[in-house]
């Protein structure tokens, strides 16, 4: 699961990149502010936690469908469901900034 924890980082540090930009551009609101080389950094950061992730997963899956075969023990755990639950968020999250729309965020 440590390719989950890696992806995780990587999620964070990207919404955090996105976030602080947003915060920047509405203090500097009269100013002009070239804000695209920083989002895309972030949105590629976000890609690439995503991507971590879902190879984790996926290793996960193998390593504990191997290992029921030779125990008797059932595939499925909650680390398991964790990290499947934090990359749907992850591509709701990365959605959300490609379309460039705050979803929890109305003003």
């Amino acid at each position: 699961m440590a390719w989950v924890r890696t992806g995780l980082s990587m999620l964070s540090f990207g919404f955090t990149i996105y976030k602080f930009l947003l915060y920047v551009k509405e203090i500097l609101s009269g100013q002009v502010i070239k804000a695209q080389g920083p989002r895309r950094f972030a949105i590629v950061l976000i890609t690439l936690g995503l991507m971590s992730m879902m190879f984790g997963l996926i290793d996960h899956y193998k390593v504990f469908k191997e290992y029921g075969r030779s125990s008797g023990r059932r595939r499925w755990n909650s680390a398991f469901f964790a990290g499947t639950i934090t990359a749907l968020l992850g591509i709701v999250l990365l959605v959300t900034i490609l379309i460039h729309r705050e979803l929890f965020y109305s003003p």
